[in-house]
């Protein structure tokens, strides 16, 4: 079938289908459920920062430049993480042969060019937030650094990356730390340390395999299962233990997000340290599993009651 092309000069519809497919496929590839939470917790320090100023529109363009630039880091990590994912089985669609590497680095660099230009029209704090994301991200997957092949320099990055995005949610509205709340820095600090100490280890648990293909030195891999095992259960319990004492002492009117976290975390101890995350990588993700899942219950526990406060009468 010959090539159709409009009068205008236009890209063809076959082109156009192609480029469609390439960029669903950066999505899968991107794991939505991780841009899913990083927009969650952007939503949490905005509606925390509503608070302090109001809603206002401008919001909406800072979360699509935001959105933008996560994308693109984690669409690079993808590419740079073939090795290890396909050691694991894993089914995103690099690993699988259903998304060239080339194409996808093409749309990484379009991604980050398209965040730093809409970063160039947002509020200095939060245009600076946005270039420091994106090389955190080139730090965390690209050379020299790798940062990614280390437990530590994992659970600093990510915990980096999400203090990130709860000030640019929050700047994103204020335009600057005018009247920083003291929910915001408590709420932001806890869940950034739930992301650092317990998502990376329990992300390890399950990438054990592909990380030692790839040379990772993380702590399952130089330590082993068990120590992993116990510092995934006891880092869960301590930071929700935290989280609570820091509430009750300051009476911060968060104990929705409290109970939520220790039900969390509750679920993360039983989870890993019992049968039910032991034998397949698929039961071994169990642990990671509910560690996200109690990352979206946490940040619904704050969004949801913040909306309906801010909504008109």
């Amino acid at each position: 079938m010959p090539t159709i092309r409009s009068l205008s000069g236009s890209p063809s519809i076959s082109t156009v289908r192609i480029s469609v497919s390439v960029f669903r496929l950066c999505l899968a590839e991107a794991r939505p459920s991780v841009l899913v939470i990083f927009m969650l917790r952007f939503l949490a320090g905005a509606a925390l920062g509503a608070g302090v100023s109001g809603v206002g529109p401008e919001i909406i363009g800072t979360a699509l430049v935001w959105g933008t630039a996560i994308f693109a880091v984690y669409l690079f990590n993808g590419v740079t993480d073939v090795r290890e994912d396909r050691a694991n089985g894993s089914s995103r669609p690099i690993a699988r042969g259903e998304l060239d590497p080339a194409d996808a680095y093409r749309v990484v660099v379009a991604a980050a060019l398209a965040s730093v230009a809409g970063a160039a029209l947002l509020a200095p704090p939060t245009a600076w937030m946005v270039l420091t994301v994106l090389v955190l991200g080139y730090v965390y997957s690209g050379p020299p650094f790798y940062l990614k092949r280390r437990s530590g320099s994992t659970a600093a990055v990510g915990a980096a990356s999400c203090l990130l995005t709860y000030a640019a949610g929050f700047t994103g509205h204020t335009g600057g730390w005018t009247e920083p709340s003291v929910m915001l820095w408590i709420f932001a600090l806890v869940a950034s340390l739930w992301m650092g100490l317990v998502g990376a280890c329990a992300k390890d648990l399950s990438d054990v395999d592909g990380d030692a293909a790839a040379g990772r030195e993380t702590l399952a891999v130089t330590r082993g299962d068990k120590p992993v095992r116990l510092l995934t259960a006891g880092a869960a319990l301590t930071v929700a233990s935290a989280f609570a004492a820091v509430v009750a002492v300051m009476n911060l009117p968060l104990v929705g997000p409290v109970v939520t976290l220790f039900v969390g975390a509750f679920a993360v101890v039983v989870i890993t340290l019992s049968p039910l995350s032991r034998g397949s990588r698929a039961r071994r993700r169990r642990p990671y599993r509910a560690f996200m899942v109690a990352q979206y219950a946490l940040h619904l526990s704050l969004i949801l009651p913040l909306a309906f406060r801010l909504l008109p009468e």
